[in-house]
C-alpha cells in the first residue's frame, strides 16, 4: 500500500471511531412502509423518538426501535458514557431497497402473476448535540 492510501485509510479509520451506527440488512419489510416509519423519528432526540416507536401501531416501528437500541448501545461501547447524559439524537437514516424475493402467483386460464417480495436495508447513525452543532 502506498504512502498516500495508508494515509488515507488511517483518516478513516479515525473518523469511523467518532460514528456510532446501526445497520439492518435484509429486513423482510417494503422500502416504502420502512420509509414512512423514518420519515416519523428523523432527527428527533433519541428519547423522543422512542417513545413515537413504541406507541407506533406499525409493524416496521419494532424493528426500527431495536435498531435505535443498538445504535444508542454502539455508543455506549465506544464512548464508554451513558446514553442519558449525551443527550443524542438521530443524525442520519437511511432505507434502501435490499433483495428482492420473485414468487409466482396463479392466474386464471393458466396464467400466472409475478409477486415481489420486497426487504430493505436500514442504516441509522446517532450523535450526540453539542453547542457548535
Amino acid at each position: 500500500m502506498g504512502s498516500r492510501k495508508k494515509i488515507k485509510a488511517e483518516a478513516a479509520k479515525e473518523a469511523r471511531k467518532l460514528v456510532y451506527v446501526a445497520k439492518l440488512n435484509n429486513c423482510p419489510t417494503s422500502p416504502r412502509k420502512m420509509r414512512l416509519v423514518a420519515d416519523l423519528v428523523r432527527g428527533m432526540d433519541v428519547q423522543k423518538a422512542s417513545a413515537v416507536l413504541q406507541f407506533s401501531k406499525k409493524e416496521a416501528s419494532i424493528k426500527m426501535e431495536k435498531l435505535l437500541r443498538s445504535a444508542i448501545a454502539n455508543y455506549e461501547v465506544k464512548t464508554g458514557n451513558s446514553w442519558e447524559d449525551a443527550n443524542l439524537f438521530i443524525k442520519e437514516i437511511k432505507v434502501d431497497g435490499g433483495r428482492m424475493l420473485k414468487r409466482i402467483q396463479p392466474a386464471p386460464q393458466g396464467r400466472a402473476h409475478r409477486i415481489r417480495k420486497r426487504s430493505n436495508h436500514v442504516t441509522l447513525i446517532v450523535d450526540a448535540k453539542t453547542e457548535d452543532k
